[in-house]
């Protein structure tokens, strides 16, 4: 019940020449304003709505019960009328239901058109429910009721009809939608205007990701005008945020234009695999690779001088591979790769490599080297190699091959002799045939300056039994093949 507030007059009392003059100014309907969704309601001493209201004042509902007596100060307990009014927006509209009650008279207009009429005095209260469809948009309901004789009681509502066979209303398209993103938090925070709708149950906040059309599966559901979305990918990807109303009966507004994202990238690429010694012999280093890895701008090499040892970062590339220039030949290192993407953003470590750095240089020349004939070949002897990983010798022994321009020792290997080993005896060679000679060293990590260079120091001699020619006794030197 909603008491209506005393009206007062004020009496005004003037002396003039020795006279007392007494005025009493009936108090006006002041000008009231009330905020929709909140009645204007205003009392008439009459049935007929006519002169200046007796008061008025806002209500939130219609719904009283005065009894036999007056509903406000001035006015009749019986033959009074009260008016409500109410201007608001109804969203998209739709299936309406319009119960009242009353005793004694009520007449209910949408838009000045009567949708109930109930207008006669009664003894009892009278009932009665009819069912509108509101369009979308603003609208003015207007609500009279009239009280003959007797007690008086009226209550009059306006309700969404929900259920899905009767509303096939869409909710209107939320407005005012928008997105903050926080790059320190990598958040987003969308919001959007509350809805018009009576019968709004929530929104739903759909995402997507640029390129792709919006998710059937919205991310959430909520019934505020706001989400924060805390599971957005920080890739540095563009993502996209609609937001669709729903009403009581299931029906779904047209989402709003996607509002877009570019998130901070802080996700790194996967970690380097396949990682493996490509050459562990190229000049002036030992060589890494390793499978591309996608996304990756770059690549980090870390080593250490054991796989459980400390890493530290040895360099970078564009490439899947790198050439540890500054290893120590013969010494073992682990190695660890890591991928970078153009963000910054590294991966874990690959597995540990294990590699050792070969040895490229081939032992000096052999040198020395003399080829003395016996009775059944030759005797050569050479100079032991200062080299100090010195593997073994390896003797070769050929024919001297000539196009009359150039000679060469067409050579293949005779023998293969232990480090400590500076000589070999070449045998069964026939009386007065020449024969070519050379000596290769060859180091524990199998350099050999002639397999490197196809030089070596030559020597040809002839075994004795025949004449010899002039200059076959003295030593040669030049290419041998």
């Amino acid at each position: 019940m909603n008491p209506a507030r005393r009206a007062t007059a004020t009496a005004v009392v003037l002396a003039a020449a020795g006279a007392l003059l007494s005025a009493v100014a009936p108090a006006a309907s002041a000008a009231v304003s009330c905020a929709s969704p909140t009645y204007q309601r205003q009392f008439f001493a009459n049935t007929t709505f006519s002169g200046t209201p007796k008061k008025t004042d806002c209500d939130a509902t219609v719904a009283e019960k005065w009894g036999t007596g007056a509903p406000a100060t001035g006015l009749p307990k019986d033959n009074f009328g009260v008016r409500w009014t109410v201007t608001r927006d109804f969203g998209s509209g739709g299936p309406f239901a319009l119960p009242v009650t009353a005793q004694d008279g009520i007449r209910v207009y949408l838009d000045g058109s009567r949708k109930i009429d109930l207008w006669k005095n009664v003894s009892t209260t009278q009932k009665k429910t009819v069912n509108v469809t509101v369009p979308s948009g603003k609208h003015t309901l207007r609500v009279d009721f009239v009280n003959w004789t007797g007690a008086a009681d009226v209550s009059f509502a306006y309700t969404p009809r929900t259920t899905p066979d009767v509303d096939k209303v869409k909710p209107l398209v939320p407005a005012g939608a928008s997105v903050a993103y926080d790059p320190a938090t990598g958040r987003a925070k969308v919001s959007w205007a509350k809805n018009k709708e009576m019968d709004l149950a929530g929104y739903r906040v759909y995402r997507w990701p640029s390129g792709s059309p919006s998710k059937a599966v919205p991310l959430a559901t909520t019934t505020a005008t706001g989400y924060t979305d805390t599971t957005l990918p920080v890739t540095g990807e563009t993502f996209f945020y609609g937001v669709r109303a729903y009403d009581k009966a299931g029906n779904e507004s047209a989402g709003t234009a996607g509002k877009p994202v570019t998130t901070v990238d802080r996700t790194a690429p996967g970690a380097p695999s396949g990682l493996g010694i490509a050459d562990a012999s190229e000049a002036n280093g030992l060589r890494l690779s390793w499978s591309s890895v996608p996304g990756a701008a770059s690549y980090r090499v870390y080593r250490a001088t054991g796989e459980t040892g400390t890493y530290t970062r040895l360099g970078g590339t564009a490439e899947p591979s790198y050439r540890d220039a500054t290893a120590a030949v013969g010494t073992a290192y682990s190695y660890r790769v890591t991928a970078v993407d153009a963000a910054g953003n590294e991966s874990a470590r690959s597995a540990a490599l294990t590699g050792t750095r070969r040895d490229d240089t081939p032992p000096p020349p052999v040198t020395g080297l003399k080829a003395t004939p016996t009775d059944d070949g030759f005797e050569l002897t050479w100079d032991k190699n200062p080299a100090p990983d010195l593997l073994r010798y390896s003797v070769y022994a050929g024919r001297i091959l000539s196009d009359g321009e150039e000679s060469v020792c067409s050579a293949s290997e005779a023998a293969w002799l232990m480090p400590d080993v500076t000589s070999y005896r070449y045998t069964t060679v026939p009386d007065g045939e020449e024969r070519c000679f050379f000596v290769d060293a060859v180091d524990s990590s199998w350099n050999s300056r002639y397999k490197l260079t196809g030089e070596a120091d030559v020597v040809v001699a002839t075994e004795p039994g025949a004449p010899a020619e002039p200059g076959t006794e003295d030593e040669v030197t030049g290419p041998a093949s």
